[in-house]
């Protein structure tokens, strides 16, 4: 068939935009189909971490995403006398990659940011006003049918990707069906603009309240969110008037310090799609995967599967890669989402206990495991990938690679900015790996690499090792001598 892109993306929110700019930088031709007219103006994801900021860096966006997000450093989960359950620290300085490590956003800024990075791009498209129908693949592509303003349309492409949400209408066409997870509560979701950030709490918090489960968080810049879980008998219509939202921040003393932006009821699941991949259809965020809110990973998850499955599709397009490169996305993203989910689910199920009894129980329990120095809170950490294309066996395969910062001239040097994009080979000789098309040899004795040789050979160090292959997606695929890894890449 003949193709108009190389890979079409259904879905133009951040996850399917992102995916778009990564696919264009590994040479791809991206059409993005999307339903909606505009961008949706009112905040929904609230957090970020370091990961994804460095992902934003890698497509040029980085700067403008933080202009409008916060810095998160604490996450504690209260009694309703106050008294600490479990608190997380998820932003004491920066993460790996060198960004903040939690980061509280505003939804339509980073998406505004993305599509203004999409429309200087000369491989990549967006459409909106596009309503995905009905589909056919073959061996050679797929072919999507859409609704559109000027009538029914058909675009072809290579690959397509189902960025499409929740309610994915490429996973349903496909048959995909849902692991359910067994979590399902209904919550309200209040936005706010903030007149004045003294009244607010400086951390976010869930308050462990049988009378009511409370979240109350930072947002991007100027807002801020609270959620309430809906009790046995109420209703949306109910809870979303503005008298009965009233009586819910009656307690946080905040008249005249917010006005609300935003109310909206939401289910929280807990859902896996049981096939990513289907032939040359494969999902991505939330088609493929659903979690609740309490760990600020949805968006997070979207982003890595963006990132995963970008430069193995530009592989394989590019004719570096077979097609059963594809075979290793859902089996390196899925024991992360699980494990993400998992934590979210402990972190819900601590929060959403509504009878007293249990509810007291929970509190003793807990609060004597802090006293003892034990139970969940510190760090929040989530699994490295532990098979699929990575050279199993060897030091630090799997894991995130960091990101050293320095400074010259008094503006922020990164190493990601210095490398650029694709695979690298960083190793302590001159000669690392000899010369193979498409792989970054970058050696610790290079003057551009100066400011960050320290770094990188300590970071050798601590896994003996004289070089480290990381992959376009900043984990690392082997360590070990610089020769044996680039054979083991390109084999």
């Amino acid at each position: 068939m003949a193709l108009d892109c190389d890979v079409l993306i259904v879905g133009g929110g951040p996850v399917g935009v992102t995916l778009a700019l990564l696919l264009q930088d590994e040479g791809a031709s991206v059409i993005v189909a999307e339903q909606a007219a505009d961008i949706y103006p009112l905040p929904r994801a609230a957090h970020i971490d370091h990961e994804i900021v460095r992902v934003f860096q890698r497509i040029g966006v980085a700067d403008e995403v933080m202009a409008s997000s916060r810095c998160a450093d604490r996450y504690d989960f209260l009694t309703a006398a106050g008294e600490v359950l479990m608190s997380f620290d998820t932003g004491a300085g920066p993460g790996p990659s060198g960004w903040p490590a939690s980061n509280m956003i505003h939804q339509p800024s980073i998406e505004a940011a993305l599509r203004l990075r999409l429309a200087t791009k000369p491989r990549a498209e967006l459409r909106s006003g596009w309503t995905f129908g009905a589909m056919r693949a073959d061996d050679e592509g797929v072919a999507a049918d859409f609704s559109t303003a000027d009538g029914e349309q058909t675009l072809k492409a290579r690959y397509l990707v189902g960025c499409d949400g929740a309610r994915s209408a490429v996973r349903d066409v496909t048959g995909i069906v849902f692991d359910d997870l067994q979590f399902d509560e209904p919550w309200l979701v209040i936005d706010t603009i903030v007149h004045d950030a003294a009244r607010l709490p400086r951390a976010n918090l869930q308050i462990c309240d049988p009378a009511r489960p409370t979240t109350c968080v930072l947002m991007g810049e100027g807002r801020h969110r609270w959620e309430f879980m809906l009790l046995p008998g109420e209703t949306a219509e109910q809870v979303v008037d503005d008298a009965f939202i009233a009586d819910l921040l009656r307690p946080w003393e905040v008249e005249g310090a917010v006005t609300l932006e935003r109310k909206a009821v939401y289910r929280f699941h807990a859902l896996i799609a049981r096939d990513w991949r289907q032939g040359r259809v494969l999902l991505a965020g939330d088609a493929a995967h659903q979690m609740p809110p309490f760990a600020g990973q949805g968006l997070c998850s979207g982003i890595r599967d963006a990132a995963n499955v970008s430069w193995k599709l530009g592989a394989i397009i590019r004719g570096e890669a077979a097609e059963s490169l594809l075979d290793t996305y859902q089996t390196e993203r899925e024991p992360n989402v699980r494990a993400i989910i998992d934590m979210a689910l402990m972190m819900g199920r601590t929060v959403c206990i509504t009878d007293p009894p249990a509810a007291a129980a929970r509190d003793a329990a807990m609060l004597g495991q802090r006293q003892r120095g034990g139970g969940p809170g510190g760090g929040l950490s989530y699994p490295p990938i532990s098979a699929g294309r990575i050279l199993v066996g060897s030091a630090a395969a799997g894991e995130y690679f960091p990101q050293p910062w320095s400074r010259q001239e008094g503006q922020p040097l990164r190493l990601d900015d210095v490398l650029g994009g694709g695979p690298w080979l960083i190793g302590r000789s001159p000669r690392a790996g000899g010369a193979h098309p498409g792989l970054r040899l970058a050696c610790l004795a290079e003057p551009e690499l100066a400011p960050f040789a320290d770094d990188l050979a300590g970071w050798l160090d601590r896994r003996g090792a004289a070089a480290v292959l990381v992959r376009p997606d900043r984990y690392v695929f082997g360590t070990g001598e610089a020769d044996d890894l680039a054979r083991a890449w390109m084999s």
